[in-house]
């Protein structure tokens, strides 16, 4: 017996209106940050909160032989593992017990940020016109609502899925610096996987499935410049003691290209595969607009003329922001002091098959090496997480998206890399060469993940929990 296709959707529907919207209003109320923003969480309690929730709500589905359990190591965030037993006959599934999905997600969350719209907030879930805004919705808390959801459709609807483990983790937001250990530490639970399912990426646009090929890497570090041991008068020192701001631009000027944005660093490049070029080539024609959908200032454009451009450069170029700057005070504190130091947070998008390791080295060796006026310079790595390509998908993988597609959003689905970071895809790539990857997401334009006013777009949620269904049925049939 095959998928039921409509009763799929229905059973999605079903568990979304009544079961997973409730859900995420309680999900999105909690303020569980990433530890590498709150150094607190442990004594807050607001990530046990989440993840009890989660497991709660799993606890509550009626999936027949399921086990959920929540797995903590000393010092660690903990993981939440959901084993879900094959479903269906006369499948490989069915055939080889052992045969497993591994379906990912996290319950950390990104910092509040400013700039929230009167009325949103983000630990205040409000729905409006079908989107929920709320810091986590998006980003990644209703991944683990929508794989449970899916595997029972598939259930429902009569189709068969192999076994599944459901791993949800809660250090994304920092790096994934705790998922190395338990995924060592479950190593034996979680076998090897065949599959290995994302939904923590993006979407170009919300009328179709999108396909996530490639993510960059991510490297986050402090450049801080010393001029001074301690802030002394303006007027008495400037023009003598050299501002350790404009060093520190000096420094950056290094790395980037003022004029556009350009990474100066070869050891931060790397070659675009062919098939990656093509891609690019055929889809960014199509998306025109979508890739400008950001909110911007007042006249603010591109420095990249052309959409192949503009999508290049957010998937397979490195690119810098500075997101964080310490020693300098606000304009209303500010006096006439030259101040000793400058310290700014770097993060380095890198392209995907880009080392970090060896890109943090070469950061190091430029900021570093005969500093301007001798002061003192120091570049400090906090994570570096390189990125990942995705192996080539084979033909059930690439037959199942399109059909999922075409039966959820009435478009066949599409193919692009994205600019973000998903550390876990590197290192199951890694350790299950073999494995095909389905990495999708809910991330689409103005959704505004990590900034204010995120939002869940819920037909789309929807709509990829019923393609997650289609997905899963085939790989128990490949």
């Amino acid at each position: 017996m095959s998928l039921d296709l409509a009763i799929a959707s229905a059973t999605v529907d079903e568990v979304w209106d009544t079961a997973i919207v409730p859900a995420l209003h309680d999900y999105i109320a909690i303020p569980n940050i990433s530890p590498a923003y709150d150094p607190g969480w442990a004594e807050a309690g607001h990530m046990d909160q989440a993840v009890e929730l989660a497991r709660r709500w799993c606890k509550s589905r009626p999936i027949s032989h399921m086990t959920v359990e929540v797995v903590r190591l000393e010092g660690r965030t903990p993981v939440l593992l959901v084993e879900v037993p094959a479903a269906g006959t006369g499948t490989i599934a069915d055939h080889d017990p052992d045969d497993t999905v591994l379906l990912y997600g996290h319950l950390d969350k990104q910092p509040p940020m400013e700039g929230w719209r009167d009325g949103l907030g983000p630990w205040s879930p409000v729905l409006v016109d079908g989107r929920l805004y709320g810091r986590g919705g998006a980003d990644d808390g209703y991944a683990v609502f929508a794989s449970l959801a899916a595997l029972d459709a598939v259930r429902s609807a009569g189709g068969a899925h192999s076994r599944a483990v459901v791993l949800i983790e809660c250090s994304e937001e920092s790096g994934s610096p705790d998922l190395p250990a338990y995924v060592d530490h479950l190593a034996d639970r979680i076998g090897t996987p065949s599959l290995v399912v994302c939904l923590d990426s993006g979407c170009a646009t919300y009328d179709r499935l999108w396909v996530t090929t490639s993510l960059r890497g991510n490297l986050i570090g402090e450049l801080r410049v010393d001029v001074l041991t301690e802030g002394v008068h303006s007027g008495r020192a400037g023009g003598i003691v050299p501002s350790s701001f404009r060093v520190l631009r000096r420094l950056i000027g290094r790395v980037e290209d003022d004029a556009t944005g350009h990474i100066l660093v070869p050891e931060l490049h790397g070659d675009i595969p062919e098939e990656r070029m093509d891609a690019i080539e055929r889809t960014a024609p199509e998306l025109g607009p979508a890739l400008d959908g950001f909110p911007w200032a007042g006249s603010t454009t591109s420095p990249d003329p052309t959409p192949e451009r503009r999508m290049l450069a957010g998937t397979w170029e490195p690119c810098l922001a500075v997101t964080g700057m310490d020693g300098i005070p606000s304009g209303a504190r500010a006096g006439n002091v030259l101040r000793p130091f400058t310290a700014a947070t770097l993060s380095f998008r890198l392209p995907p098959n880009v080392d970090a390791a060896v890109a943090a080295d070469a950061l190091a060796r430029t900021f570093e090496t005969d500093p301007p006026h001798g002061a003192d310079v120091h570049f400090t790595v906090a994570s570096a997480e390189s990125g990942w390509d995705a192996p080539p998908t084979a033909d059930w993988l690439s037959e199942a998206v399109d059909t999922a597609s075409t039966a959820a959003f009435g478009l066949d689905a599409r193919w692009m890399g994205e600019g973000g970071t998903i550390p876990f895809m590197g290192m199951l790539g890694e350790r299950f060469p073999d494995a095909q990857f389905l990495v999708t997401g809910v991330l689409g334009p103005e959704s505004n993940a990590h900034g204010p006013n995120e939002f869940l777009d819920l037909v789309t949620a929807r709509r990829i929990t019923a393609c997650l269904a289609t997905v899963l049925d085939a790989h128990a049939r490949r």
